[in-house]
């Protein structure tokens, strides 16, 4: 008896596992095409924006024209009909890209501006970012306890929230409709140092200690231990500063009241509707830094906010 019972609960086992192993497949089957749909219906629209960036004029107004029609009183047409949306143009055309390169500086101009707000932007909040950061981690005191609770508060608050001061301030500096006005708040945003504070304090402290025994001062330990050890997050947030300034649209609507100073990011928003072309071509212009940001520092992006509990041994 004990030989049936034996067998009988091998054969079980047996069906147990390929009805398991089904099961897991089927599971991972699943979300693969749940996965798959939401990809679709994120990368659709820049899908879309790069191939239409390369159909003509005509071929563009064909399909779009309509929804980018106005009222002789500026108001917009309602559109009764389906709009042609098109991934495949008939015929490939690189006019739009001739246009904006070569025959209509003011997108370029437009596009040197975005530059030169965002670059020195990220730059010198990670400068500040990181030695408030070292600070906050190394020094204790009640007035430091105060301090970064006001640092998060501040992080919590909507940028929105914060235009109106950043406004007032701006004029009794005098350097409202400057560049000034945008590289100030930008410069000493407090996303930065929130992230790396908590970053650095998951350092274990015998190594600061070994470090100590061994001779060294603060400055040693900031550039050999703090700096090294937190490679990781200083990219990750190098990339979200970059992302999130590249692409700001209410700064410089509120702040900059001379268009010449405006990003590329507000032109965009302005493009004629017979130039509808051109916006395609602009926008597919527009997302190569951010596409080559995120490209090259993926990894970085993923290791700083994956190891944010703790630093990878």
């Amino acid at each position: 008896m004990k030989i049936f019972r034996r067998l009988w609960q091998k054969i079980k086992k047996n069906n147990v596992k390929p009805k398991r192993k089904k099961k897991g497949i089927l599971q991972k089957a699943v979300l693969l095409m749940v996965a798959l749909v939401f990809a679709f219906l994120f990368l659709m629209p820049t899908v879309v924006t790069i191939t239409n960036s390369f159909m003509t004029q005509s071929e563009i107004n064909a399909n779009y024209g309509k929804v980018f029609e106005t009222t002789d009183t500026g108001g917009k047409v309602y559109v009764s009909e389906v709009v042609n949306l098109k991934l495949i143009p008939d015929m490939v055309s690189l006019q739009q890209y001739v246009t904006v390169l070569l025959k209509s500086p003011k997108y370029l101009f437009k596009f040197w501006n975005s530059v030169i707000y965002t670059v020195p932007i990220v730059i010198f909040q990670l400068i500040t970012a990181v030695l408030a950061s070292y600070a906050f981690t190394r020094f204790k005191g009640r007035l430091k306890e105060i301090l970064f609770f006001v640092y998060i508060i501040i992080v919590l608050m909507p940028y929105q929230v914060t235009l109106v001061p950043n406004f007032l301030v701006s004029e009794w500096m005098g350097i409202f409709d400057t560049r000034w006005a945008i590289w100030l708040p930008g410069m000493f945003s407090p996303f930065a140092v929130y992230l790396l504070t908590k970053y650095m304090k998951r350092i274990p402290n015998g190594i600061i200690e070994a470090a100590k025994i061994d001779g060294a001062g603060e400055w040693q330990i900031f550039r050999h231990i703090s700096i090294p050890l937190c490679k990781g997050a200083l990219y990750s947030v190098a990339i979200l500063i970059f992302i999130d300034f590249w692409n700001m649209v209410e700064q410089p609507l509120i702040l900059l009241a001379n268009e010449e100073l405006h990003p590329l990011s507000i032109f965009l928003s302005k493009i004629n509707a017979g130039e509808i072309g051109l916006a395609f071509a602009v926008a597919s212009i527009y997302m190569v830094p951010g596409l080559l940001v995120f490209m090259y520092g993926e990894d970085y992006l993923v290791e700083g906010i994956t190891y944010q509990g703790g630093i990878k041994g």
